[in-house]
């Protein structure tokens, strides 16, 4: 089952976010608190959005997706940017990962959206495979930057 998520459910998304960041080699980055989380997904004005898979049976939450729309200048529309999708290890394979992004291809049609775009690990072949499967393809034309730390603070100044 997947459903919209609540203020509840903050401390387990930031549980598996710590999970992924672990699994992605990154733990030292992963320096968001429960409190910044509640007020991106839930404050005033949310930044971000976020659903959870439950597993049927036990109604016990096995993953998450969060995400922010973001907007095509040449499509002239929104679109969704999945910035994480997290199913626990122990329920891979059970179609928890494919219903999430079937929620966010579905938000996506309703809305009028023309875009669900996410990044992955280059390493990460079970991710890769999995996306493929369901008919994403990769933008190998484009490279990611990312300024941090340092130098976003020296660019800034």
């Amino acid at each position: 089952m997947i459903r919209t998520a609540t203020p509840a459910d903050v401390p387990v998304i930031h549980a598996m976010v710590r999970d992924l960041a672990e699994y992605e080699k990154a733990l030292d980055e992963a320096r968001a608190t429960e409190e910044q989380l509640r007020e991106a997904l839930f404050g005033e004005r949310p930044a971000a959005f976020a659903h959870i898979a439950e597993d049927d049976a036990s109604g016990e939450v096995v993953g998450f997706s969060l995400w922010f729309l973001n907007f095509s200048t040449w499509r002239g529309v929104h679109g969704i940017y999945l910035e994480d999708l997290y199913v626990r290890p122990e329920v891979r394979g059970g179609g928890h990962g494919k219903a999430l992004l079937a929620e966010l291809a579905r938000i996506c049609v309703e809305r009028g959206y023309e875009r669900l775009e996410w990044s992955v690990l280059d390493w990460n072949e079970p991710s890769i495979n999995f996306y493929k499967s369901l008919g994403a393809l990769p933008q190998d034309e484009w490279t990611v930057y990312r300024l941090t730390d340092g130098a976003l603070a020296a660019l800034g100044a």
